[in-house]
């Protein structure tokens, strides 16, 4: 018999949806179909080649439907699977998490770059 693929539930999601922008995709994409450019837009700090990379893997994992309508100029839409509204909404506790906390989290990513900036210059 063959060693399970994960160690735990969470290794398993994470397997899916781990990386900086894919949560950040599932998350817009919970709140309505959208376009690559309106997606782009709302993230914008995603570079065009990661936010493509990103899409394709979400598609490629059941996660995200992408719609291309075949027309000129060119329409493609994306949309959450059944399978990826499942996801988003577990990630819906770790978001509100994140808000509620955002403050305090602010102040550790600062503490961070202080030590960051201290460390470079020694």
């Amino acid at each position: 018999m063959s060693e399970p693929p994960f160690t735990c539930g969470l290794s398993a999601a994470l397997a899916v949806v781990g990386g900086k922008w894919k949560p950040l995709i599932i998350y817009f994409l919970l709140q309505e179909t959208r376009r690559y450019g309106v997606l782009k837009r709302a993230i914008a700090e995603v570079s065009d080649k990661m936010l493509i990379q990103q899409l394709k893997e979400l598609v490629d994992d059941g996660i995200v439907i992408r719609d291309d309508y075949g027309e000129i100029p060119p329409r493609v839409e994306y949309s959450l699977t059944p399978f990826g509204v499942s996801l988003a909404q577990a990630l819906a506790t770790l978001c509100a998490w994140g808000e509620q906390h955002t403050e305090r989290i602010g102040e550790i990513i600062a503490a961070r770059e202080r030590s960051s900036k201290r460390q470079t210059a020694t």
